[in-house]
């Protein structure tokens, strides 16, 4: 009975295009934002923000990126990996050649940079869909990588071929090093993916989400409305690239602290985080948090309750991670393609018309 629109009259078109148009909606994520930003940091520790909350932000934004991407445009990307190593690489150098750039800069200017590489390497989907376009962004993934490791210029000439973040502060704050705050580090992230996510939201509800789901459905078709496939796609692309590469530049800075080529933005993180917008929902912002949430927890999950609990090796327990997580895309592209967040709308429906049978 709490979840019902009686009454809730809309008296203007902006009131009924709103992001929240059901006031349940609207409160229950003011509620979560003010719980994230307002109680989290006084119960955070090392271990909640390094392994739970970081990772969550980080991948988070990452699939976001990507789901704009895949989702909203049905263009298959296998790069995201690497576009996020761009971003780290870029925010290392802004950070090395202008200590003193604030650090939100740098994140906004690895995001740009990151876009640019991004628009570059999806011409080839004006041109290419499909399995061969998910093959020439595998190519990126694979050339961007090798990049990383033989530009000496980029790791700023380290002979371990290792980049480590350089001390920064925000706002008078430390950021980076071992001055560094956790919870500090846990609100600029979540104060940049907050912004970000609404950014997309609203991005996804106008003429460009419009002109990339009319590209995702029928190209053809979108075409001779009117809609321009080289602005639609680059456009897509780029926007997809710069959310992926913030959400690098926050992977290096934030998190990890330092990063190297292959092992930190190899294959297996791109396939990662297509794994968190199939099991979270494609076309969907929540969706992509949904899933980043769902596979970070996971594996915790499951080593608290096979190692500690019931006292296997922890190699079983990583085995056991990887079939079940292939348990749960196969599940999920045969019972509910549109992954957790359909779930989520169908439980909103239910609500809607309980006790009444649905």
């Amino acid at each position: 009975m709490l979840y019902r629109e009686v009454g809730q009259f809309k008296t203007s078109y902006a009131a009924d295009q709103a992001i929240f148009p059901i006031a349940q909606d609207r409160w229950f994520v003011i509620g979560v934002l003010l719980f994230a930003f307002l109680v989290v940091p006084f119960f955070i520790t090392p271990y909640m923000a390094n392994a739970i909350l970081l990772p969550f932000l980080v991948f988070g934004l990452a699939a976001l990126g990507l789901n704009i991407l895949t989702g909203y445009c049905g263009q298959l990307s296998l790069g995201t990996a690497a576009f996020m190593g761009v971003g780290a690489y870029s925010s290392f150098k802004l950070m090395v050649l202008f200590p003193e750039l604030n650090l939100v800069i740098v994140f906004l200017l690895a995001g740009l940079i990151t876009a640019a590489v991004g628009m570059v390497f999806g011409l080839p989907s004006l041109r290419i869909k499909g399995f061969y376009l998910a093959v020439a962004t595998l190519a990126a993934q694979f050339f961007l990588v090798w990049l990383f490791y033989k530009w000496d210029w980029l790791r700023d000439y380290s002979l371990t071929g290792q980049i480590t973040v350089p001390p920064s502060d925000f706002l008078g704050v430390p950021m980076t090093g071992s001055r560094a705050d956790p919870a500090a580090k846990y609100l600029l992230a979540l104060a940049m993916v907050t912004v970000l996510a609404l950014g997309a939201k609203n991005l996804v509800r106008g003429r460009f989400g419009r002109s990339w789901m009319a590209i995702r459905d029928m190209d053809v078709a979108a075409e001779l409305m009117g809609i321009r496939p080289l602005a639609a796609k680059l456009s897509a692309f780029g926007v997809s690239s710069f959310y992926v590469g913030v959400a690098g530049a926050m992977m290096f800075t934030l998190w990890l602290g330092a990063a190297e080529g292959g092992d930190s933005f190899g294959i297996q993180t791109s396939f990662l985080v297509l794994f968190m917008i199939i099991i979270g929902g494609l076309g969907t912002v929540l969706g992509s948090f949904l899933g980043a949430a769902f596979l970070v927890l996971m594996p915790i999950v499951l080593k608290n309750t096979m190692v500690d609990m019931l006292g296997m090796t922890t190699v079983f327990a990583k085995h056991l991670e990887y079939v079940v997580m292939g348990v749960l895309i196969i599940g999920f592209l045969i019972l509910e393609p549109h992954g957790l967040a359909r779930l989520w709308q169908i439980a909103k429906e239910k609500l809607r018309l309980w006790p009444f049978p649905y």
